[in-house]
């Protein structure tokens, strides 16, 4: 028998285990009484036992570690003693934690330590967890000894014969149970390691005893005040979850605490956030990390803003725990959050009748979706939000669904939630999940059910209906001194694909509001070229993001002989459209979010996206409406209201002045009128920027490659 293999085999009890080989004798000095000055040399005996240079065993070598319960005194022992342990494991070669003598009293240890913040041997337990994380990230199949609990320990004692003594039970088991030889590390070994537990606990798992173990010890040192020892605390807690072997991943999720200890203090902490918060503080607070939870100080502070880092904090490490982790524990945790923080916490929240509690759970929920990275936890967000089978919506259709309710939050009496669940769903456009934006848009559009049939597709202006002739495009026009600046050239070019040319696209919408009530020229920096500019950066953004999903460069022909089919924009579509349509009579703010939203709609590289929103020749069919021809009607109500206000040009020239800060502001008489001008006008140029950056006169579209797999 080698030297290496000698510690392990069967009549190595009471023999040191041997220096040369793969385990060798490691002696460790630590200081066991510090106040008695008492250096003690320890030997890693092939039982897992250790002895002292004096010739007594240390309480390690008891099978039961009846001693520690005696640690508490002198004051101080207890760090000791996980200092001792912490350096024997972490020095000594030879595999240990498989034997009973040995991970018993691991787990016992682990039991004695402190799970309260505050503890004065946090550091050194840091430590100890440490060594242990490190040891079963080396060798997943020691995480099913460390795990085990008191419960088991029980029921495996009731399998030994009643007549045994401890140490003769303790012997027996070494020489007996198949955990007392070293675990097989070859890859056939590997494959044979079960997800369950060993065999006396499959009848109940760890995680239903309740019991301290290093789960729950770990969790509850990442809620220390010590930055330092909490930051340690997480870092260990990732290691152990990122484990390779899925039978140890499966094992962590079905016989551990885990997911349940990581999600009940996420849950604990979003309780602690005070229910009065201002969504605009909550958008504010940005930069909180899991490894800088504490909140910036160099951002203004208000009342909640501690409890709000710290759990924000909490969340994107939860995040990044879920990125990081095994497949199996990564899925497992990720449903745990959907269902005990989004369904049995938020959602009662965004459907309450109390305006006060929608406002702060939306605006929380954003800044989650903000934070969000893990494509585990975005699938949950999503099928939470939206649901898990998307389907065309009819008008009548009920709020039936949380997004029905969130898509009449948009709507809502109160301007100030419907700014915030407007900024909900423009944080949920800008995540990596196509099914966010075929929910919302896309299963509306499909069909193309908003085109004219019976005649074929135009091919020049002389095709498409006059503007006149649309029921949409009527409004406003009589009876009215200005010269409406809107109107399209005589025959606007088309590309060889028959879609309009991007120039007419563009000519369009930066046409469209008459040139009285136009004031950007007025001033620097606020032209068609700086938002081209904006545009692009987003267009490249948005493209790579949703490469994966291989969508057509064109929108399906149509069949001329198809029959014209009732057509539906959808409830967020007709939302947003509904709210532009009152652009004159909102507030300046409420305008600045649909607007924001409605660009990122347009900045999608689909076809029936493009088309429905950005190209104005389209040929409607009848009823049908699109966002130019909404922009239309506007134009059509503001060239009537703008008679009715007297000095309209200066006055419009000192609103914008105000909203740029060039100017003290002052109540003007029709101020919301006016600033919704300016906005409007400004929302013109956006479009047309996007329309030119999508497609681009002398240029392919843009092919840009996919975002890193595994991250948002």
């Amino acid at each position: 028998m080698e030297n290496g293999e000698a510690g392990r085999g069967p009549n190595s009890v009471g023999r040191p285990v041997s220096n040369t080989g793969a385990a060798h004798l490691i002696a460790v000095h630590v200081m066991v009484l510090h106040k008695a000055g008492i250096s003690y040399t320890a030997e890693v005996w092939g039982n897992g036992a250790l002895r002292s240079s004096g010739g007594t065993m240390f309480p390690a070598a008891s099978g039961h570690f009846t001693s520690l319960r005696h640690i508490l005194y002198p004051p101080g022992m207890r760090q000791q003693v996980f200092q001792f342990f912490s350096k024997v494991l972490a020095q000594v070669q030879h595999p240990l934690l498989h034997y009973l003598n040995v991970h018993r009293p691991v787990q016992k240890l682990l039991r004695l330590g402190g799970t309260v913040p505050g503890s004065q041997t946090e550091k050194e337990e840091v430590q100890f967890t440490t060594v242990l994380c490190s040891k079963i990230q080396q060798d997943p199949a020691l995480l099913t000894y460390i795990l085990e609990g008191k419960k088991i320990v029980r029921r495996k004692k009731s399998f030994k014969e009643p007549t045994t003594l401890p140490r003769e039970a303790a012997s027996i088991q070494d020489k007996d149970h198949p955990r007392s030889k070293a675990p097989d590390m070859s890859p056939c070994g590997a494959r044979a390691l079960s997800a369950q537990p060993p065999a006396e606990t499959e009848e109940e798992p760890d995680g239903a005893a309740g019991e301290s173990n290093l789960i729950t010890s770990l969790v509850g040192l990442c809620k220390s005040k010590k930055g330092r020892v909490a930051l340690k605390a997480q870092e260990n807690l990732l290691l152990l979850v990122s484990v390779a072997s899925p039978a140890a991943a499966t094992y962590l999720v079905q016989s551990s605490p885990c997911c349940a200890a990581v999600v009940e203090h996420l849950c604990q902490l979003y309780q602690s956030v005070p229910p009065f918060l201002d969504p605009a503080d909550v958008a504010a607070l940005e930069g909180v990390s899991w490894r800088l939870p504490s909140a910036p100080s160099d951002e203004a502070s208000f009342p909640g803003k501690d409890t709000l880092a710290a759990f924000l904090g909490w969340f994107d490490y939860c995040d990044h725990l879920i990125t990081e982790a095994h497949m199996v524990v990564a899925d497992a945790l990720a449903k745990a959050v959907a269902e005990k923080l989004f369904v049995e916490i938020l959602q009662p929240h965004l459907l309450h009748v109390s305006e006060q509690s929608v406002l702060t759970s939306t605006a929380l929920l954003t800044a989650m979706l903000r934070q969000l990275r893990s494509p585990a936890l975005l699938r949950e967000a999503v099928a939470f939000l939206l649901g898990t089978d998307p389907q065309p919506a009819a008008p009548d259709d009920g709020p039936r669904t949380l997004c029905a309710h969130l898509i009449g939050h948009c709507d809502h009496l109160s301007d100030e939630i419907s700014i915030t669940t407007l900024r909900l769903f423009e944080e949920l456009l800008q995540k990596p999940h196509e099914q966010v934006i075929r929910s919302l848009v896309l299963c509306n559009l499909e069909g193309r059910h908003y085109v004219a049939r019976g005649s074929p597709e135009p091919e020049s202006y002389e095709d498409t209906l006059d503007l006149e002739e649309d029921p949409y495009f009527t409004d406003g026009f009589l009876n009215s001194s200005f010269q409406h600046s809107a109107k399209p050239p005589p025959a606007p070019a088309t590309n060889s694909d028959g879609k309009t040319a991007v120039t007419e696209i563009v000519n369009s919408f930066l046409c469209l509001v008459p040139e009285e009530a136009k004031t950007s020229a007025f001033l620097e920096e606020t032209g068609y070229d700086t938002y081209v500019h904006d545009a692009y950066g987003l267009f490249q953004e948005c493209s790579s993001r949703v490469a994966p999903w291989g969508w057509p460069l064109g929108p399906t022909p149509l069949d001329p002989h198809e029959p014209e089919q009732p057509f539906f924009e959808g409830h967020f579509l007709r939302m947003l459209f509904d709210r532009m349509s009152r652009i004159l009579e909102q507030p300046y703010s409420l305008n600045l979010q649909v607007t924001s939203v409605l660009s990122r709609l347009a900045l999608f590289p689909h076809p029936l996206i493009h088309e429905y929103l950005l190209d104005p020749y389209i040929n409607l069919a009848p009823g049908c409406r699109s966002l130019f021809s909404v922009l239309v009607r506007v134009i059509g109500d503001l060239m009537q209201r703008i008679q009715r206000v007297p000095q309209f040009p200066g006055k419009l020239l000192l609103v914008r002045k105000q909203l740029m800060g060039q100017v003290p502001g002052e109540q003007l008489d029709h101020q919301t009128l006016l600033q919704g001008v300016v906005v409007l006008e400004e929302f013109c140029k956006e479009l047309a920027a996007i329309a030119f950056v999508k497609f681009p006169p002398h240029g392919p579209h843009l092919h840009l490659p996919p975002p890193r797999e595994g991250h948002v």
